[in-house]
C-alpha cells in the first residue's frame, strides 16, 4: 500500500516513516503541509496518515480540502489531541480513522491494513491463474517457489491488483507508482512485460490506446 504521511515533527516522522517501510509499505514523507495537496495533484496514494497540529494549517482544514478534491483516499488521523469534540469533528469530516499520540507504530500498521481492507476489499492473497501473490510478505508464489519483485514493480502489480477488471490508464500507472518522476511509456512497457513473464498467459490485458487490465 502507499501511503502519505504527513508529519511535521522531524522525529516521528522519520521513525515513522522507517516503520512503515520495514512492514512493507511505500511511504511518501511530507513535512510541510502546504505542499500536501500539491503532492495528491501528481501522485496516487492508497490512505493518509495526518497530524492534526500542522505548521502552516489546521489538520480540520486540510482534512475538509482533501476530502474535497480527492474523497476517495482514505484519511487516519493521529494526533495528541485526546477529547471527544476534536474525534467528532475530525470524523464530520470525512477523517476514517483516529489514533491518540503516543501510540504504538504496531497499532498503526493494524488501523492501515484494516482501512485499506474496507475500502478496497485487499485480502492478504490472491489468486491470479497459478500464481499467488502475498500481499503480507510482498511476493509472489508459482509452481511452490517464492518471487520477489522489485519495488516498482510490486508496486505496479499491487495497482492493477487494486483496480482489477477495470482498465487503468497509462498516466494513472505513472502517477500511483512513479509519482512526478519523469518516465518514460517505454519504462511503463518494459514494467508490464516483466510482469507478464511471471503472471499466467493473457492475465494482464492491453486495452488499445486506453492501458491495461488485470484479468
Amino acid at each position: 500500500m502507499k501511503v502519505l504521511l504527513v508529519e511535521d515533527d522531524e522525529l516521528l516522522g522519520e521513525s515513522l516513516k522507517e516503520y512503515l517501510s520495514k512492514e512493507g509499505f511505500s511511504v511518501r514523507w511530507e513535512d510541510d503541509d502546504r505542499f500536501v495537496l500539491q503532492r495528491l495533484s501528481v501522485e496516487l496514494f492508497d490512505v493518509i496518515v495526518l497530524d492534526l497540529m500542522l505548521k502552516f494549517s489546521s489538520g480540520e482544514s486540510l482534512i475538509k480540502k482533501i476530502k474535497e478534491r480527492h474523497g476517495s483516499i482514505p484519511i487516519i488521523v493521529v494526533t495528541a489531541k485526546d477529547d471527544m469534540g476534536a474525534k467528532e469533528e475530525c470524523f464530520l469530516l470525512g477523517a476514517d480513522d483516529y489514533i491518540v499520540k503516543p501510540f504504538d507504530p504496531k497499532e498503526l500498521v493494524l488501523r492501515i491494513k484494516a482501512v485499506c481492507r474496507r475500502y478496497y476489499g485487499m485480502d492478504q492473497k490472491h489468486r491470479i491463474g497459478d500464481v499467488i501473490v502475498d500481499t503480507q510478505r510482498n511476493l509472489l508464489v508459482k509452481d511452490e517457489k517464492e518471487i520477489v519483485l522489485t519495488q516498482k514493480e510490486w508496486e505496479l502489480l499491487l495497482f492493477l491488483l487494486k483496480k482489477r477488471g477495470k482498465v487503468v490508464s497509462h498516466n494513472d500507472i505513472l502517477s500511483y507508482v512513479w509519482g512526478d518522476s519523469d518516465v518514460s511509456e517505454d519504462s511503463v512497457r518494459a514494467y508490464i512485460k516483466r510482469l507478464r513473464s511471471i503472471l499466467p498467459e493473457g492475465a494482464i490485458e492491453t486495452c488499445k490506446g486506453r492501458g491495461y487490465r488485470l484479468k
